[in-house]
This record gives C-alpha cells, sequence and structure tokens, in this order.
C-alpha cells in the first residue's frame, strides 16, 4: 500500500510539474528556467507545511499514509533538482554564468524560505 500512495502521489506531481513548468515557459519565456524555479520553491512551501502537520501533538496530524503521499509521493513528483541541475549546466555551457549563479542562488535562497514559511504556517495553524 505505502509503495501505490508514493507512486500514485509522484505521478500526480510529475504531470502538475510539467503543466507548471509549461505554463511558466509559455508566460514568461525560456531564458531562464523560471518553471523549474517556480516549482521547486512550491514543492519547498508543501513539504514544510506538510511536515507541521507531522507533529503527533498537532491538533490536525495526517496519518502516516498520507505523509507518504504528499511529502515522498507528490513533492518528490513535483520538485525538480535534476531538472535545476540540467538546466544550470546549460546556462554554464552556454557562457551565462550570470543567469547560472542567479538561478542557483535563487534556487536554494528562495526553497529554503518557502520550506520555513511552509512549516512556519503549518505549525501556526495546528498548535
Amino acid at each position: 500500500m505505502e509503495l501505490l500512495l508514493v507512486a500514485v502521489g509522484g505521478a500526480l506531481g510529475s504531470v502538475a510539474r510539467y503543466g507548471c513548468s509549461g505554463l511558466a515557459a509559455r508566460w514568461v519565456g525560456e531564458s531562464f528556467p523560471f518553471g523549474t524555479l517556480a516549482v521547486n520553491v512550491l514543492g519547498s512551501f508543501v513539504i514544510g507545511l506538510v511536515a507541521a502537520f507531522a507533529i503527533p501533538e498537532g491538533r490536525l496530524f495526517l496519518s502516516a499514509n498520507t505523509r507518504l503521499f504528499l511529502m515522498f509521493g507528490l513533492c518528490g513528483g513535483f520538485t525538480t533538482f535534476s531538472s535545476f541541475s540540467l538546466q544550470t549546466l546549460n546556462l554554464v555551457r552556454d557562457g551565462e554564468w550570470l543567469w547560472a549563479g542567479a538561478n542557483i542562488t535563487a534556487s536554494v535562497v528562495l526553497c529554503l524560505a518557502a520550506t520555513w514559511i511552509g512549516l512556519a504556517a503549518g505549525l501556526a495553524v495546528n498548535r
């Protein structure tokens, strides 16, 4: 059952990533990997939020199966570290060092901030 939950969550997350990345590319272009950055920041927020609801003494405690589905499945399929890595290396290969550095910095800072905000929001609701 656990593998099925992770697999279904991963499939849904991957489809959502594909849609979000494509939408971002159509809206703002592909000169910078905004779509990948957006899904990684959103996924970081969601995993932080779900982690807050993993605390047993909270008002809104998620079951182990729900956490598996959301954290390992949905967020795992949705976030795109491998895409981030390839896109950053492509920027370097193309001599776009400033954009590559911006992608690394923005991804790390924004994803850590989004995880922290999601965790804080979840803890505030779940106390």
